[in-house]
């Protein structure tokens, strides 16, 4: 490990113990020379850069050590049994222009319409679209979350398996969504997810990632990537649906660009996993654009969720609206915290942000820091959270007409999840977010 005998302790020696950079990018020899060199650049800038601390504003109420990175090993490629039923069912009777099913490290299968196919669409795993194509891979991946971005981007650069890998040409519309499925059998084990979608001008697609696994007694740690690119006039909706079992560490790091006049909506929901730490930041570059940054989060028992957000108007006549909304149960806890950036320059920046917390049990907690940022003099930017119990007044209501008490906070927590789930444009896709949080209430 000689490589790395130089890095401080936190950098989680547990979770990389036994591996140096000749071990890393040997896994990966089959990959064309420029990746093995971006794979090369992350892993030095990995063993440079810290990580992060609770003396860092934008991880003061996570600890590091709450991750778990120690107790984990890299999955490795290539040893993936029969898939689980479990697995499977994450995409059956799903309506959908492709598909991805993927357990651990590896990729089990893949489809696209064969018409969208011929379209030019590309749906592959990432490692064979840098073969494959790449003149689109090498120019668009890394861009959006640089590996020197921090420590764990610099770690899911250079290990990341079982990427993903979509490419809508201009004026191509995929009517139905791209379904793709997480699924991991083990504890003890980390994966590296990383998804690059690229939607071309004038095009449309929307995206869903769901996230699988059993209870585990150990930790697992799931650290990934995506970056989504709309170049002008496109129209794009990523969806995040994370169900992990008990036992699981999520951290993802999410980045969307938006060129003139496009549309890039997201939608990421936590429901599983023992602790959830998710970055998003959307970046508004070009006159026109809109991001919707929609996100819903259910918390029982101890489970400790963490959204970090950013809203970067970097061009003029761009909007934004974020809407995040969080139920909470017994001890767990929510913290989100946002900023909204307007650049200079980028006058007539419309701007929202809201987060609104439901809390369940007087030993739950909601943490909430939204923030504004505003180096430009004529623009409409608000900001506002809440943190709220029940209302007995209307549960009495509810109860006075023959409900009972977990059928009448069934109700007001699908009426407060109501606000977020209507504005997004997938009804298929809406009602089985419908489904997962009614299975978390019961």
């Amino acid at each position: 490990m000689a490589d790395v005998a130089t890095a401080p302790r936190e950098a989680a020696e547990g979770l990389l113990e036994g591996l140096d950079r000749e071990d890393a990018l040997s896994r990966h020899g089959h990959e064309p020379e420029w990746l093995r060199a971006f794979r090369a650049a992350a892993w030095a800038a990995y063993e440079s850069l810290p990580l992060p601390t609770r003396a860092l504003e934008e991880w003061r109420y996570t600890k590091v050590s709450q991750l778990a990175l120690d107790d984990v090993r890299p999955v490795e490629a290539g040893l993936r049994a029969e898939v689980p039923a479990q697995a499977r069912a994450l995409l059956e009777g799903r309506d959908a222009a492709g598909t991805a099913l993927l357990i651990g490290a590896d990729l089990a299968e893949i489809t696209l319409d064969p018409e969208l196919a011929r379209r030019g669409v590309i749906f592959s795993d990432l490692g064979t679209a840098a073969r494959e194509h790449p003149e689109l891979v090498r120019e668009h991946l890394g861009t959006a979350v640089p590996a020197d971005r921090d420590k764990l981007a610099a770690m899911n650069a250079a290990l990341w398996t079982a990427g993903l890998f979509l490419y809508v040409p201009e004026n191509v519309r995929v009517e139905k969504p791209i379904r793709v499925a997480r699924w991991l059998p083990e504890s003890g084990v980390a994966v590296f997810p990383r998804t690059l979608i690229v939607a071309g001008e004038h095009s449309h697609v929307a995206y869903v990632d769901e996230f699988g696994s059993p209870d585990f007694a150990e930790p697992a740690v799931s650290l990934g990537v995506v970056e989504v690119l709309a170049r002008a006039g496109a129209d794009v909706q990523y969806v995040a649906l994370q169900q992990w079992g008990r036992g699981v560490r999520h951290l993802s790091i999410q980045k969307t660009i938006a060129g003139r006049d496009a549309n890039l909506d997201t939608l990421v929901v936590n429901l599983g996993a023992s602790v959830a730490r998710v970055d998003l930041a959307a970046r508004l570059e070009g006159p026109g654009s809109r991001s919707d940054m929609l996100g819903l989060y259910f918390a029982r028992g101890d489970q400790h969720f963490d959204h970090n957000t950013r809203q970067d108007h970097v061009s003029s006549h761009a909007n934004s609206d974020l809407l995040y909304k969080g139920a909470l149960y017994d001890r767990s806890k929510a913290v989100f915290r946002g900023i909204i950036r307007v650049h200079p320059g980028a006058q007539r920046t419309d701007a929202y942000q809201t987060n609104r917390n439901l809390l369940l049990s007087p030993d739950a907690e909601a943490v909430s820091l939204p923030n504004l940022e505003i180096e430009a003099d004529d623009v409409k930017c608000s900001h506002g959270a809440t943190v709220g119990q029940l209302d007995e007044e209307e549960l009495f209501y509810l109860l006075s007409r023959g409900l009972t008490r977990a059928q009448a906070e069934r109700l007001v927590i699908f009426g407060f999840f109501g606000e977020v789930l209507e504005r997004l444009p997938l009804p298929g896709v809406v009602e089985e977010l419908k489904r997962a949080i009614e299975a978390k209430l019961r």
